[in-house]
């Protein structure tokens, strides 16, 4: 089958490229997944939502992939520069409970905000913990090479053994040296990186694994090296991340598993932009941080957090705002509107010049490096068209919808069929309605989650509350 052609911004030459896949056809994508310490924030979930847009975008071209996205549950250190603790052990101290604990509750967290998002689950999900001793063989094979080197707390990757090493981030690493910007204490260089941590002999540590260096575990660079090259080969086609992994981890990731394997690991680097707000980029170190959840309790869909995000493109820094967020929310309760405006779906029309036209145009820009800013103004240009026939334009959008995900096919469905909610459902919306009006706000936060158990989104708005079903677009994992 023929595929059709595809743009894509390769962080590796700093260019729009041609994609071409190794094998005809089929793509090999690995993305780096969350750290499971404690809930992403919405910074960190339009990454998810930018790759959502290229595995849909992959599948319009004509492309099959396997798509393998890591869980980190152990080795993840607060510090980049491979020091400080890890983030479970810190998260296990927050909360009380332990790491294995805080690892499930917040793995279960991030798919359930994905879910909201519909956004489109990976076919591998591995664990980090469940792919140590794979780690392990890495850092003997790197050891075997003559790479790493021992430290009084771990194994170390010797960065000056392996020459490229500045070339993808384009590290000017002899100005690194000079400045001593870094605090390098045992390491031969400011760049070597820790491939395995010896556990600390004056505490207990709830997740450690007998090595051939003795008692620690991995770092957390190893993990995405370890588990991509079991589940998809020495060589991806593309590996999609933040652009903050660009220094650092995706930069340490190359260095890995070239060394190992002699040829290149990644053939198409993708790196989202940062969603920032008035302090800057959104991060968990400013303590409160935005999670889905807080948008949710005050009111607004998931859809208008990724109908808001689908404005820019991927690599184009974006700014939040409860202002921003709001005009979203109206843009898309409004195309929802039209919707319901329309004549029947099944209604029959006639393809013409400027059907062809508007779906050519979308497809291009959604074909050129995920242009969906570009691609949502073609849609409005649908909306707005005063010669098309409302079931043309219907088709048109619900075509768009399959790279947009916005849920249209379900939300005219509903309009449709007028969505009679079970007298049961409709006693917790009128329970909740009464909790939120005495200022009860647990009961009213355990109510709306009885709700989305049950496979209903409520939203409060300023016409009172509504709800549909999710309609979960999801496929299985070979791996959890």
């Amino acid at each position: 089958m023929d595929v059709k052609e595809i743009q894509l911004f390769n962080t590796r030459t700093r260019t729009k490229e041609l994609f071409r896949s190794q094998d005809p056809n089929f793509v090999r994508i690995y993305c780096c997944g969350p750290t499971v310490y404690h809930y992403a924030h919405i910074g960190n979930l339009r990454t998810y939502v930018s790759e959502d847009v290229m595995l849909r975008a992959l599948h319009m071209a004509g492309y099959k992939f396997e798509h393998v996205m890591n869980i980190t549950d152990v080795g993840h250190l607060v510090d980049d520069g491979d020091d400080g603790e890890d983030k479970m052990e810190k998260g296990s101290r927050r909360e009380g409970k332990t790491a294995w604990q805080i690892a499930e509750e917040y793995t279960q967290a991030f798919f359930k905000d994905t879910e909201r998002l519909n956004i489109i689950r990976p076919t591998v999900i591995p664990k980090a913990t469940d792919h140590v001793q794979e780690m392990i063989a890495l850092v003997q094979r790197l050891e075997e090479k003559g790479i790493t080197y021992r430290t009084s707390d771990g194994i170390y990757y010797d960065t000056k053994k392996f020459p490229a090493y500045a070339d993808f981030a384009k590290l000017d690493i002899e100005n690194l040296e000079a400045g001593k910007r870094v605090e390098i204490g045992e390491k031969r260089n400011p760049t070597d990186f820790a491939l395995w941590k010896f556990s600390p002999e004056e505490e207990q540590r709830q997740m450690e694994w007998d090595s051939p260096w003795g008692k620690g575990f991995p770092g957390w660079h190893i993990e995405c090296s370890a588990m991509s090259e079991k589940y998809l080969g020495a060589t991806l086609d593309i590996h999609w991340g933040g652009k903050d992994h660009i220094p650092v981890h995706h930069t340490n990731e190359i260095a890995q598993s070239e060394a190992a394997n002699g040829c290149r690991f990644c053939n198409y680097w993708l790196h989202g932009a940062f969603l920032t707000e008035d302090r800057g980029k959104m991060s968990k170190s400013h303590g409160e941080f935005l999670t889905l959840q807080v948008l949710i309790n005050k009111g607004y869909d998931p859809l208008d957090y990724r109908f808001f995000l689908l404005q820019a493109h991927y690599r184009t820094e974006l700014k939040f705002s409860y202002e921003v967020l709001d005009s979203a929310k109206q843009g898309r309760l409004g195309l929802e509107q039209r919707f319901k405006e329309w004549q029947d779906l099944n209604a029959s029309f006639e393809s013409d010049a400027e059907y062809e036209r508007l779906q050519s145009e979308f497809e291009a820009a959604i074909l050129d490096d995920l242009n969906t800013a570009k691609g949502l103004s073609t849609l409005f240009e649908v909306v707005k068209s005063a010669t098309l026939p409302d079931a043309a334009k219907k088709s048109l959008v619900l075509n768009f919808d399959e790279i947009l995900g916005l849920k249209l096919a379900e939300s005219i469905e509903q309009a449709q069929a007028g969505e009679d909610i079970p007298d049961d459902i409709a006693a917790i919306v009128l329970a909740r309605d009464g909790a939120r009006k005495n200022k009860n706000w647990a009961e009213s936060d355990r109510l709306r989650d009885a709700l989305q158990a049950a496979d209903y989104l409520v939203a409060d708005t300023s016409e009172g509350t509504t709800i549909k079903r999710s309609g979960k677009l999801r496929r299985d994992p070979v791996d959890e």
